[in-house]
């Protein structure tokens, strides 16, 4: 699987798509894989203000429960509620389906400490 050219990643195996003054957020093909089959997905409310570098739900995998981690701060404007109901959307889909949150960026800077594919493809493939 190709990791999208137009997406930022975190160290953390998050990916961001800028949408304005927003970002959709989402975790990598690379993370679902190292995961497993994924059987819930718990994700903050509308109105949550999560903070970069911060837990901000959890993915629960047949093998494990993992922490996700915000690769930006802003406050949460929209939430993935397919993913209630359809958790396995995060292995069939993690670019499209599986979106997570959209975050009102507070500062547009973070994104420059994100990882670009091409980064990112070396970084996991050390790993």
């Amino acid at each position: 699987m190709s990791t999208p050219k137009e997406l930022r990643y975190s160290e953390e195996h998050e990916w961001v798509k800028t949408e304005g003054d927003k970002v959709r957020i989402g975790i990598t093909h690379f993370a679902q894989s190292e995961l497993g089959d994924i059987v819930f997905v718990e994700l903050p409310s509308v109105g949550d203000e999560i903070t970069a570098d911060e837990p901000f739900g959890s993915v629960e995998s047949v093998k494990t429960v993992s922490e996700l981690y915000a690769p930006v701060s802003g406050k949460v404007v929209e939430v993935n509620e397919e993913l209630d109901d359809n958790p396995e959307f995060v292995n069939e889909s993690p670019y499209e389906k599986a979106w997570m949150v959209v975050v009102e960026l507070s500062d547009s800077a973070q994104l420059d400490n994100l990882m670009t594919a091409e980064q990112y493809d070396e970084m996991t493939q050390e790993d």
